[in-house]
């Protein structure tokens, strides 16, 4: 019976080392919820690029808020590689989050 404590103890121990060195890695500031995206805007009239059917190429961050609406914020082109790191931080600490509380709920299992 011994050897079942001191096992758990060892595992305890490592299930609390990766969730601390989870922890200690969180992009906490630099986030960002939404999807970018690519548009073409037209002018209604008095642009030749728009009756040509050109349009204009256009950045936007779609996000979506309570009640389904989703909020478009226009962006400027060297805005686009901080706005993409933002969102992988985003889905990088919600993956982080997801197997910090696996680790916790390891932790709540009974001792063997």
């Amino acid at each position: 019976m011994g050897d079942h404590v001191s096992l758990y103890t060892v595992k305890h121990k490592e299930v609390m080392r990766r969730r601390s060195k989870l922890a200690a890695n969180l992009p906490t500031a630099e986030l960002l919820r939404g999807s970018l995206l690519q548009r073409t805007i037209h002018h209604k009239s008095g642009c030749p690029k728009c009756e040509r059917g050109e349009g204009h190429p256009a950045l936007v961050l779609a996000v979506s808020e309570p009640g389904g609406k989703v909020r478009h914020i226009s962006l400027r082109p060297e805005q686009k590689p901080m706005v993409e790191g933002w969102i992988e931080n985003y889905h990088r600490l919600k993956s982080q989050i997801e197997e910090v509380c696996q680790l916790n709920q390891s932790l709540l299992r009974p001792e063997p």
